[in-house]
């Protein structure tokens, strides 16, 4: 496993992160990582480099570059506070659709030119507040994203003219959806009328809720961190990666 701190010129300045590449004698499937809300932080550098080691090329952008370098927090968050929801809001905001779509073209052409990755198509997997941008991904690069997978991901069928689910129709890769109980930023109701908008986009999806797992479920350091249902998404994850990945 090597890993390269790597910087990635975008439309709007540079953005920083990581590259982990599980060898150097071969070319392998390439993977964009998009964190939560918390950024780049050792957690979600532990999840890239476990999907690393299933021989994937996997690159952790900086996605909040626009607001600053890692770590993003200088202190413990905590969901509700003042000063964390502050923070949440100077990460986010600059995160229009529209950027997330220019950021999203330009990991993709990065990772596609990176050396060790292979000639094939990609995939991007987003967590809570990138679930969204999973989505965007794949629907500003079809040609080259086969695989989009989105954990606890909010906000991904609302009733505005950004909603994510409006991309669906620019989309070609297959999609995995794992949602969270009791999730506000993607209650019930609105997983169910993302599941009628993917039934009627026609492509290849699945879309399951999580028992007894939360929002944020799948990063180690969050308070409701659930370990057999991470293993679980992961396994989700890299079955659809090994299939769409790695055509027999």
């Amino acid at each position: 496993m090597t890993e390269h701190a790597i910087e990635i010129r975008t439309i709007d300045g540079v953005a920083d992160g990581f590259i982990f590449i599980p060898g150097d004698a071969k070319e392998f499937p390439g993977v964009i990582h998009l964190t939560d809300i918390g950024g780049i932080r050792p957690s979600h550098r532990a999840m890239a480099e476990r999907l690393a080691a299933k021989g994937y090329a996997v690159l952790l952008p900086n996605i909040f570059y626009r607001t600053g370098r890692p770590p993003m927090f200088d202190f413990a968050p905590k969901m509700g506070d003042e000063r964390t929801m502050k923070r949440f809001g100077e990460l986010a905001g600059p995160m229009t659709p529209a950027a997330q779509e220019r950021d999203a073209a330009a990991y993709v052409d990065f990772l596609a030119g990176y050396p060790g990755v292979g000639a094939g198509k990609l995939g991007v997997v987003g967590y809570c507040f990138t679930g969204a941008m999973a989505m965007r991904t794949a629907a500003v690069r079809p040609e080259k994203i086969a695989a989009a997978a989105s954990f606890h991901g909010g906000g991904l069928y609302t009733d505005t003219p950004a909603s994510p689910h409006l991309v669906l129709p620019r989309i070609k890769a297959r999609l995995y959806f794992g949602h969270a109980i009791k999730d506000q930023s993607m209650p019930e109701a609105a997983i169910k009328k993302l599941e009628l908008a993917l039934e009627a986009w026609g492509g290849k999806f699945e879309s399951e809720t999580y028992v007894g797992a939360y929002h944020g479920w799948t990063s180690a350091d969050a308070p409701v961190y659930n370990q057999p249902q991470a293993d679980r998404a992961f396994e989700k994850l890299t079955a659809l990666f090994a299939e769409t990945l790695r055509p027999r």
